[in-house]
């Protein structure tokens, strides 16, 4: 789901993505991973742009994933053998903060055989990066800093001050759905305006088919869980708060509920 935010958002602000994996704004046009071979490829979370020198090859990770040296290799392989005379710039993008060794390889080595390509790691990124760009906003609250909810309320200042309602209500929708990974949904629901994220029909498809409902049960039972804990510790409800991103008023009630 998340990873198909990101690409929802590569393919419709793909100039914005352009520019800060390129460092200018290079014209680039969408090649489908369908001209690269008949053998099937992963594109959920693929993003495969080129101009007449270049080939950029973006990939959104919501974790790590063991699979990604030997892919990018393979991506790299087949657009050599459809464009042997093109570049290719590979990039991996994280998006949920992990301690993982996976998200620090950025190579595949098989006996002679090596190959390099590019990891960001979104949570070590500048936060001012992604709010110069409206295609990036939904990126910065995942980015590096201390204070998610402060980040996301100048996001949503931001997309406030867009006068296209369809690009408000898509990057609104992409902001909330984003901000899942790091912070409670009443918090999103407090930040961002449900009225124009509604009108979104990236948020209504994802929403809809339940895999989004189903994201934001599996976390919140996992923020109570550590709350729990962090109860039995002896820490402040102010405390939990902080820590897990939950609301005041779920706290006070687990509260009220373990001292019974």
């Amino acid at each position: 789901m998340f990873d198909n935010i990101c690409k929802f958002l590569a393919e419709n602000f793909r100039d914005d993505l352009v520019t800060w994996l390129l460092g200018n704004p290079v014209k680039l046009t969408e090649l489908k991973p369908t001209e690269l071979s008949n053998e099937p490829i992963r594109a959920d979370s693929l993003i495969l742009l080129q101009s007449e020198d270049l080939v950029l090859h973006t990939e959104f990770q919501t974790d790590a994933d063991e699979t990604m040296p030997f892919r990018m290799l393979d991506y790299r392989v087949r657009v050599y053998r459809r464009y042997p005379q093109k570049e290719m710039r590979q990039v991996v993008i994280y998006l949920r903060p992990t301690n993982s060794d996976l998200v620090q390889q950025n190579s595949f080595r098989l006996s002679k055989t090596y190959h390099e390509f590019e990891v960001i790691r979104l949570w070590e990124m500048p936060t001012e990066k992604f709010l110069q760009y409206q295609g990036l906003l939904p990126f910065a609250v995942l980015s590096q800093t201390n204070e998610p909810k402060i980040v996301l309320s100048r996001v949503a200042q931001a997309i406030e001050e867009i006068t296209d309602r369809n690009i408000k209500s898509n990057l609104t929708a992409a902001s909330a759905i984003l901000a899942n990974l790091v912070i409670s949904e009443d918090i999103i629901k407090g930040i961002l305006r449900s009225d124009i994220m509604q009108e979104s029909a990236i948020y209504q498809e994802i929403y809809h088919s339940g895999e989004l409902k189903g994201e934001l049960k599996g976390r919140l039972e996992t923020q109570v869980e550590i709350a729990l804990n962090l109860l039995k510790k002896g820490l402040t409800i102010n405390e939990i708060v902080e820590i897990t991103g939950l609301s005041l008023n779920l706290v006070e009630r687990l509260t009220q509920n373990n001292q019974n």
